[in-house]
């Protein structure tokens, strides 16, 4: 009586689709996935994070454990490439925006 059966779906999906239009349902799953992989990738960073903090805590009570800094002109050279890119992407999926408003 707890569980979902497939009519209980069935339902569901009908209702979400007399609501929404079939055509704005994809875009919303579209866009919930996005949003999903952005949070994975940002709880990933976390975690990564988290675990550098607990290598250096660790690090600081031996010394002959600690990394030496790396070449801060390169990772500031690397920075900018990630930037230039994402600015590129962002720039694109605007442009796709763009032509699917016009398109519509």
């Amino acid at each position: 009586m707890g569980s979902l059966s497939p009519w209980h779906l069935a339902i569901l999906l009908a209702v979400l689709i007399l609501l929404f239009g079939a055509k704005k349902l994809p875009d919303a799953a579209r866009g919930l996935g996005r949003s999903l992989k952005i949070l994975k990738a940002e709880t990933k960073g976390l975690r990564e994070d988290e675990d550098e903090s607990a290598s250096s805590a660790s690090g600081a009570t031996n010394p002959d454990s600690r990394q030496l800094p790396s070449n801060t002109t390169t990772d500031s050279t690397g920075d900018d490439q990630k930037v230039a890119d994402l600015q590129r992407q962002l720039d694109e999926l605007k442009q796709q925006d763009q032509k699917h408003k016009n398109a519509s």
